[in-house]
């Protein structure tokens, strides 16, 4: 066993995780002498060179630095995505050191703390990181750990002091239920991760044990409409926190926040969705709930700048946008719809569309063919497998065939750049949780050289 206070060293196996990525910077920054390993060079891992963490790219014992070769007091921290092949995991269990999880050690930090939490199928995020900004912008000391890069930060780490934690409370192997948080909020319960789960019924009640975890009974926040108990969030709806009074002005939302004990009238919100607008909503109770004067409320919410890959533009030109999701299931497939339609009524849209795990693409098949059907063309990508190996009858192009839309095909990602440049479509949608992110930079670098 060991205990965090006790470590001097931190070693990072997949470093360029956005989730280990977060916690390395962290304990550079709280003073730990931190390294790792990652497959290849990222953008991530670039940055966290350019902060002083040392990276090597090759799986040998030798590349380990002399720093970290003495077991006592450093932790080596890896994810499951790491194979159990790996030669400096194999190394560092040989030779006794003490390994954990991302998970655990997310959870040794925030359960050590005063701990925020948010969980849901969708939305953790967003949600995360505008609750971050808007405690650090109301003067809290918080760290927040997010699952993506923060515009306003530029970092997936808002680091301004301990007094409280904000984590995503992930249910992908269950381990948010190693979490104590003090305050929670579970944005959706949809069917996922069926690998673990199995079905939606396990998934539920996981989620009911994680509200449960809650040490005070009346600080989890719920969407309206689950059968959790808890603060109900919701829009135009009933719910003890919501949305009311709704429009659209100068391409942000204005709003009233109604809450338990008022009314704050003429909220502005810049990012574009009901779906973000809801994880707006959701944050503001949790800081209300934290403690949070209301009066601060309004200014810090006006000037969130929103996550990268969540509905971002990469081009916006006056013939040509190109927006960047991270939109991976159904449920945030339809969601992006709903906020392209909304920011361009009236206007064909393509949608480029990489699934995302052969078990979630054959789990959610027809429901991603119903989603992916709203827009005016569709074209696939091949399925990102990630952490499996194929499944038989699980492709892209049975998916396609499920597809109603005149305009669909398959593509490469080799043949991205050029079709998405010379389609006729003003507004293009990418979306996938692979390694498209890599063909959407590849396709806006094109694109902007040639305007």
């Amino acid at each position: 066993m060991y205990t965090l206070k006790d470590i001097s060293h931190l070693y990072f196996i997949g470093i360029g995780g956005i989730g280990m990525s977060a916690l390395a910077r962290y304990f550079k920054y709280s003073g730990k002498t931190v390294a790792g390993y990652d497959r290849k060079p990222s953008s991530i891992t670039a940055s966290l060179e350019r902060e002083g963490i040392a990276i090597n790219y090759e799986d040998s014992v030798s590349m380990i630095p002399e720093a970290f070769r003495q077991a006592e007091g450093t932790l080596i921290v890896y994810t499951p995505a790491v194979p159990k092949t790996n030669a400096q995991l194999i190394y560092f269990r040989a030779h006794n050191y003490a390994i954990e999880k991302r998970a655990k050690v997310l959870g040794d930090i925030a359960n050590d703390s005063y701990c925020i939490a948010v969980a849901g199928t969708h939305g953790k995020t967003t949600t995360s990181a505008i609750l971050g900004h808007i405690l650090a912008e109301s003067g809290v000391a918080v760290t927040a750990f997010i699952g993506g890069i923060t515009q306003n930060y530029n970092s997936n780490l808002i680091y301004k002091g301990n007094e409280v934690i904000v984590v995503e409370a992930d249910e992908f192997d269950r381990s948010f239920l190693n979490l104590r948080p003090d305050i929670a909020c579970i944005t959706s319960v949809d069917a996922d991760h069926l690998d673990i789960y199995g079905n939606a019924d396990e998934v539920l009640l996981t989620f009911k044990a994680f509200a449960k975890s809650v040490t005070t009974p009346d600080h989890v926040f719920v969407k309206n409409g689950l059968p959790i108990v808890g603060n109900t969030i919701g829009l135009r709806d009933d719910s003890a926190y919501s949305a009311q009074n709704i429009r659209i002005e100068n391409s942000a939302y204005v709003f009233d926040f109604k809450y338990p004990d008022g009314v704050l009238e003429n909220m502005h919100f810049n990012l574009p969705g009901w779906h973000n607008l809801f994880n707006a909503i959701t944050a503001l109770g949790m800081a209300i709930a934290y403690g949070t004067p209301t009066t601060r409320l309004p200014k810090a919410l006006y000037s969130f700048s929103g996550v990268n890959r969540r509905f971002t533009y990469r081009l916006k030109q006056e013939d040509k946008v190109i927006i960047d999701d991270y939109a991976h299931h159904p449920t945030e497939i339809n969601a992006v719809h709903q906020s392209v339609r909304e920011m361009y009524p009236g206007i064909p849209v393509l949608a480029v569309f990489q699934p995302h795990l052969f078990s979630r693409t054959q789990d959610f098949m027809d429901d991603f063919s119903q989603a992916l059907s709203q827009f005016d063309a569709v074209y696939l990508l091949d399925i990102y497998p990630a952490r499996e190996l194929p499944i038989s009858g699980v492709t892209s192009t049975v998916l396609l065939d499920k597809i109603n839309c005149l305009d669909k095909r398959l593509l490469s990602k080799k043949e991205v750049p050029n079709i998405v440049q010379h389609s006729n479509f003003k507004v293009v949608v990418m979306m996938g949780a692979g390694d498209i992110s890599e063909t959407i930079l590849k396709t806006t670098a094109i694109l902007e050289d040639a305007y």
